[in-house]
């Protein structure tokens, strides 16, 4: 029903209702006037017929998608957990590979032979030792520093320290540091002073610099010359952090550089060319030595102690 003057049309449907503010419009804009009822019953006219043509296609557009989209979710594939519980009896797990399941510590070992062990007698200090065929990852430079600390602060060395001093001062070594117990406390902490001085040039600064590995790998095969040739000389030969062989330059420059900075805290008279260099031959030597036992302490452990 339309009333006119109070620009209000009842309706029911959804189409129609578009139609309104259009009818407004014209009336607002002076196209015809109320007064004209045959334009009016026109456009009323009008107005219903679409309602009615418009009301059923949309209501045949409806029904459509929601037949479409009734059968389109019906194709759809189940959810993936349902498929999963579905398919539970062809599912399979994983398998990995023993290679991957080995870590870096079970490839330190060497299953063949004897082991290389932490300390030596339970006591000093072994920590660089590298069992026989082993292969081992490069060390960071941090590890490197680690290693160092680690030789040079652990308990066992303030132990060694103390035997050091004993038998340097009964030896008299040097006579400036006097004897009793001033003596001694001036030959320990000076012989403190030479092992972490060392430690840290030859297994912290120089194998940062240098790229090398500051590990003693044992041979742990061949003959007993042959094994104590090959550990002798690792002073001098030494392995890259890319795992090539290599002149031992941290080893060689390190202890070098450790006997002429320890010349700093001894006596003046000790600081010539000569106590400087027999210092480092010395601590050379001494580290030659040090491999060689080394090479055949898993075959002492292993022969005496009965350990693997």
């Amino acid at each position: 029903m339309v009333d006119l003057y109070k620009g209000h049309i009842s309706y029911k449907t959804h189409a129609g209702s578009r139609l309104l503010p259009r009818i407004r419009v014209l009336l607002s804009m002076g196209l015809f006037h109320p007064q004209e009822p045959k334009r009016l019953t026109a456009l009323v006219a009008t107005a219903f017929l679409l309602t009615f043509i418009a009301v059923p296609a949309s209501l045949r557009a409806q029904q459509l998608i929601a037949s479409e989209s009734t059968g389109s979710s019906s194709s759809l594939p189940d959810a993936p957990s349902t498929l999963l519980e579905q398919q539970s009896g062809q599912t399979t797990t994983p398998t990995t590979s023993p290679q991957s399941q080995t870590s870096d510590k079970s490839d330190a070992a060497n299953p063949n032979g004897p082991q290389q062990t932490k300390r030596i007698l339970g006591i000093m200090p072994n920590f660089s030792a590298v069992s026989a065929d082993t292969k081992l990852p490069p060390l960071p430079p941090k590890e490197k520093f680690h290693l160092a600390a680690r030789n040079s602060f652990d308990y066992s060395s303030f132990l060694i320290a103390g035997f050091q001093a004993g038998f340097a001062m009964n030896g008299k070594s040097y006579p400036e540091f006097g004897q009793g117990m001033v003596g001694y406390g001036r030959y320990y902490w000076h012989t403190l002073a030479d092992t972490a001085n060392e430690n840290f040039l030859v297994s912290g600064v120089y194998p940062v610099l240098f790229r090398q590995d500051p590990r003693f790998y044992t041979l742990g095969h061949g003959g007993f010359g042959k094994r104590a040739f090959y550990a002798a000389t690792r002073v001098l030969v030494t392995r890259q952090d890319s795992g090539d062989k290599m002149f031992n330059f941290s080893e060689v420059i390190g202890s070098g550089s450790a006997a002429g900075i320890s010349s700093l805290y001894y006596p003046s008279k000790y600081r010539t060319w000569t106590k400087v260099g027999q210092r480092w031959l010395t601590s050379d030597i001494i580290d030659a030595a040090n491999f060689t036992f080394k090479e055949f302490w898993p075959d002492i452990n292993h022969k005496v102690f009965h350990t693997k």
